[in-house]
């Protein structure tokens, strides 16, 4: 997935990469903590990234985490893209009220 990155800017390759591992070594959040949310992330509305998505759903299942657990993360995710009702019925409704000439 990076290849070619290193070779364009070996420097801020090196950086980003340093920057994305952090979760995984940091020990501040467990492993099942990091890949949940790596799960969120890439099944967010605003990301829909499906090959990070299987990534991390084959890791966590392989660590023990739960397909129900999952599923809850999942379902999460749905709330992201409910913003768009929230902002975009009121309009509609406002539109739909005024007399188009």
């Amino acid at each position: 997935m990076w290849d070619g990155m290193d070779e364009l800017d070996p420097a801020w390759a090196d950086e980003y990469m340093s920057a994305v591992i952090e979760p995984y070594e940091s020990g501040v959040l467990t492993p099942k903590t990091v890949q949940l949310l790596c799960i969120a992330v890439d099944a967010s509305c605003t990301h829909l990234f499906a090959p990070g998505v299987r990534r991390h759903i084959r890791a966590a299942l392989d660590m023990g985490v739960t397909p129900e657990e999952i599923f809850e993360v999942l379902k999460l995710c749905t709330t992201v893209g409910i913003h768009s009702m929230n902002v975009g019925l009121p309009i509609l409704r406002e539109e739909a009220g005024r007399t188009h000439s």
